[in-house]
């Protein structure tokens, strides 16, 4: 199981670093790292659900959109 934990760590490793570094020259370091830490989140709720057989509770949905709403505020353009 460590080894598996270990693998994905390494394989969203191996995506975000080429993938902030091309982002750069068109999102904020802020916007990156928003979009980083969504995808994380995703990711990790549906291998909870998925693998672990853990169900999503109804706080774990409303925590899951003030991280979306907070990601709204990133990226809106205001004015």
């Amino acid at each position: 199981m460590i080894l598996i934990s270990w693998g994905i760590a390494f394989f969203e490793y191996l995506l975000q670093v080429p993938a902030n570094r091309i982002g750069h020259g068109h999102f904020s370091a802020a916007e990156l790292k928003t979009i980083q830490e969504i995808i994380t989140l995703t990711v990790f709720a549906v291998f909870s659900v998925l693998w672990l057989k853990e169900p999503l509770h109804w706080n774990h949905l409303v925590g899951f959109a003030f991280i979306a709403a907070g990601g709204f505020f990133i990226f809106h353009k205001w004015g």
